[in-house]
């Protein structure tokens, strides 16, 4: 019965659940980038991004100045608290970096060549050692600290590591990059549609066998070609990149597009004396419209998260740098144990795909199925 008319597919519910999973984990992973670039290195390692609404952990380290030393007895002595403020708890602590949480408060810590440490809850420590204190002794502790978000690793990326440079190169090379395929594969897209001339057939065939062809391929020889034009690894270089690796599938999807137009349109506009020209920009390229938007949005994606073609394309120094490679070759090798930073620079990255999906997303379905069905 499922096929008859007016009646709910079997599989209706199995696409749902399908469209539910895979937004959840899309929307997981998108949700922990964004709550890791407001948070600090040391609560990011110490717990994980669903844990950052509740207290954390962490480990840390005094020094205790050895001038505060006094003689007790047999012992010199220190006393104070290891809390600069006063307030705070201790859950664990420790008299060396191998075992940092080694006694719970109020034990007492046997340290090597006789030494003593007690470390109480609130933070109240007394230091013993038969020998005279020189060096400024350090107690290792645990204690835990309340959820923190902050804007200082953004504020850290766009004004103090160049990030915003990389910001600016990127919508330098995604712009053009975008609307110049999309120039050229329209008035490809309406020649193939719709007029008739001799090698129609062999340029389809064409244009469909270059969608297949892996676009590494092509980087040696178009660099050489473009050393020798005299535009190699500039900008016009990689928006001629970008266009040529562009252009296939653009022509393919307005083609498909513009052949599923009405016809009686087309014909009647050139029984009314419109030319070729006149027909694709005053009634073809307003009825593409979604399939122009379609393809915007995959080569807008394309191009703003590539890396191969950037770095092949675009001079090796850090002022020509896009945001891809700007996180690959400088923030992952200087701070690859930065995990805000990285977190930051991440979404930064994907906030404006994100924009241009959301925005154009209607057009998205509409213009892949054009031409599927009459």
């Amino acid at each position: 019965m499922d096929n008859i008319a007016g009646t709910k597919s079997s599989l209706t519910w199995a696409v749902q659940i399908s469209v539910v999973l895979l937004v959840v984990l899309w929307l997981i992973p998108t949700v922990g980038l964004l709550v890791s670039s407001f948070r600090d290195r040391d609560q990011i390692s110490a717990s994980g991004w669903w844990l950052s609404p509740f207290a954390v952990e962490q480990n840390f380290q005094a020094s205790i100045p050895a001038e505060e030393a006094r003689k007790d007895g047999e012992f010199f002595v220190i006393e104070g608290n290891i809390f600069a403020g006063g307030e705070g708890e201790v859950i664990r602590f420790g008299g060396a970096r191998s075992a940092p949480t080694a006694y719970a408060p109020g034990e007492t810590a046997d340290l090597r060549r006789d030494r003593t440490l007690v470390v109480q809850a609130n933070g109240d420590f007394v230091y013993k050692n038969p020998q005279e204190i020189k060096r400024d002794p350090n107690i290792y502790y645990s204690s835990s600290t309340p959820p923190e978000f902050s804007l200082g690793n953004y504020r850290t990326i766009l004004f103090s590591n160049g990030m915003d440079v990389a910001f600016i190169n990127t919508f330098t090379v995604t712009i053009p990059a975008t609307i110049i395929p999309i120039l050229i594969a329209a008035f490809a897209a309406y020649a193939l549609a719709w007029m008739d001339f001799k090698g129609r057939g062999f340029l389809i065939a064409m244009v469909v066998g270059l969608l297949v062809v892996p676009l590494q391929l092509a980087l040696v020889p178009l660099l050489q070609l473009h050393n020798k034009v005299g535009i190699g690894q500039s900008f016009l270089g990689i928006w001629l990149a970008h266009t040529g690796f562009g252009l296939p599938l653009a022509i393919y999807l307005l083609r498909n597009y513009m052949v599923g137009l009405p016809r009686d349109i087309i014909e009647s506009a050139k029984v009314d004396g419109a030319t070729d020209f006149q027909v694709f920009t005053k009634i073809v390229l307003p009825l593409s419209f979604p399939a122009l938007a379609s393809f915007a949005i995959f080569q807008f994606l394309w191009v703003w998260n590539d890396l191969l073609v950037a770095k092949v394309f675009l001079p090796s120094n850090s002022e020509s740098w896009v945001m891809t490679v700007k996180i690959a070759d400088d923030l992952l090798g200087s701070r690859g144990g930065d995990w805000g930073i990285l977190a930051g620079a991440a979404f930064i990255s994907i906030a404006v795909p994100l924009a241009v999906f959301f925005t154009m997303q209607r057009y998205l379905v509409r213009g892949l199925l054009a031409g599927s069905v009459k």
